[in-house]
């Protein structure tokens, strides 16, 4: 959500705001006056890109540590997440109501303040990021062993767990994307309707489809279907699980909320807490934080391991 949302941000900000910035923006200053200028769309696309190529990197990265998430890691999105978005301010506060990009206001004290609050969040991020690269404490399923199941009976396991808080900021960001599309309609976004619209209803419906999750357990294997409607899903048939196990994990240890990857593979983090882990036989494990996990790993291993007719 952290990276969403920054990138929702970044891209958003000078477009909103566009009724009343020159053609061009000034988007970088020699001391006090401004020497360098973008077009609106680049002053609004260029530090977006920026920011999703170094999330990338660094998702990618922690995927080949071995710890959970690495301090670094936290600390590194947080500080440049808070850093480009205040940055991203400060210029179209500078840019404000002026004809020409050239008489746009200083940033010094909005580039300052904005630093000296990016070191914070960078604080905060490396501290959690310790907090994560804490040995995590598992919790085994009935001890490592498989589910007795009595010949002649099927039986399924099912949890499901929601995010209040995602489906909020979904709702948020879908009621922003509504009234960027009025406000198209009224004609106060010219030519720039959808570079408005787009960011926040594509962040509204990944959030929606992330903010709920279900586990079911079947003869067939296992099945995690992602949102209210179900989609999209991630299914594993029993012989290509090696075992399951439950453990307790926090957002912390795997780098937020919503759908992670770190060192542990992927997490689909909703609460923190006791999670479903499984362990494929190829493949990086995959944990989904639902109740009743103890459970649904018993019952996955008996049918890893093939019951008896």
């Amino acid at each position: 959500m952290w990276i969403t949302g920054v990138f929702a941000l970044l891209a958003a900000l000078p477009l909103a705001t566009s009724g009343r910035l020159p053609e061009r923006v000034a988007t970088h200053w020699g001391g006090e006056a401004p020497d360098g200028s973008m077009p609106l769309w680049a002053a609004s696309a260029f530090p977006a890109l920026i920011w999703a190529a170094l999330a990338l990197g660094t998702i990618l990265t922690t995927r080949r540590t071995s710890a959970s998430t690495p301090s670094w890691a936290g600390a590194t999105l947080a500080f440049t997440g808070v850093f480009m978005a205040g940055v991203q301010a400060s210029i179209v506060r500078a840019n404000l109501d002026r004809a020409d990009w050239q008489e746009a206001g200083s940033v010094g004290l909005g580039i300052t303040l904005t630093f000296a609050a990016a070191l914070a969040a960078g604080a905060l991020g490396w501290i959690a990021g310790r907090r994560g690269e804490l040995p995590s404490h598992a919790v085994e399923a009935g001890g490592g062993t498989s589910m007795e199941i009595p010949a002649g009976e099927r039986f399924v396991w099912l949890s499901r767990t929601t995010n209040p808080w995602l489906h909020l900021v979904a709702a948020v960001t879908g009621v922003a994307a509504l009234a960027a599309v009025l406000a198209a309609a009224c004609g106060l976004l010219t030519g720039m309707q959808w570079a408005v619209v787009t960011p926040f209803a594509l962040a509204s419906v990944l959030t929606l489809a992330f903010s709920s999750v279900q586990a079911r357990v079947t003869e067939k294997g296992l099945e995690v279907a992602f949102g209210p409607l179900g989609w999209p899903a991630r299914r594993w048939a029993p012989q290509d699980i090696e075992s399951s196990r439950a453990e307790s994990r926090t957002p912390a240890q795997v780098g937020g909320w919503g759908y992670r990857l770190s060192g542990l593979g992927t997490t689909v983090m909703l609460r923190a807490g006791e999670c479903l882990v499984v362990h494929p036989r190829k493949g990086a494990e995959f944990a989904v934080s639902v109740d009743d996990a103890e459970r649904g790993a018993a019952l996955l291993n008996t049918l890893s391991a093939g019951r008896p007719e």
